[in-house]
């Protein structure tokens, strides 16, 4: 595996190692043993999956706070997707700074994020399928949605009108919402 550092501290773009012959492929996608020896010492305990039918379906951006914060690791198996990490630990000096990754199908590229950053994603293809894991349960308590479009983050989308959840929608800017973490 080749461990990428993207400008945000702990934030990792992962290309695994892929062996393909006239059968067709095989990659593999985790390892704790591979992923400690690369520095990342994530414990997951959950895999999930998402699946969105339209182009332009925008997810984000979540976390879940604080004692239920999760790291994550995020790989696209169907169609294609940006993917994206929102540094917002208050003392890191990638505070407020994000990046974006495409993630598809072909690439077989992952995203490691970090406790304390906020995610999201939009398809740029139909029919998109993503799988992830991440290191604590999920927490109706502790899930939180801040607003997609948020200035003070200023993520760039490249979506004019993107498909939204009632959720989504009506998410918090970061600036009013309860959400905070340290570096």
């Amino acid at each position: 595996m080749k461990l990428i550092q993207t400008e945000i501290d702990g934030v990792f773009e992962i290309e695994p190692k892929v062996f393909g012959d006239n059968r067709g492929w095989f990659y593999e996608s985790y390892s704790k043993e591979e992923f400690s020896r690369l520095g990342i010492d994530a414990d997951f305990v959950q895999d999930n999956r998402s699946f969105s039918e339209k182009k332009g379906t925008l997810r984000g951006l979540h976390c879940q706070t604080e004692p239920k914060a999760q790291a994550k690791l995020v790989s696209c198996t169907r169609g294609a997707i940006l993917d994206v990490a929102v540094d917002i630990r208050r003392g890191s000096p990638t505070f407020m700074k994000w990046i974006s990754v495409e993630l598809t199908a072909e690439n077989k590229k992952m995203l490691f994020i970090p406790k304390g950053c906020l995610h999201g994603f939009v398809a740029l293809t139909d029919n998109v399928e993503l799988s992830y894991k991440v290191d604590d349960f999920y927490s109706p308590e502790n899930d939180r949605s801040i607003r997609f479009d948020d200035p003070e983050i200023g993520v760039e989308w490249g979506v004019d009108a993107p498909v939204l959840s009632e959720k989504d929608k009506n998410a918090p800017l970061l600036a009013d919402s309860d959400v905070k973490f340290n570096f």
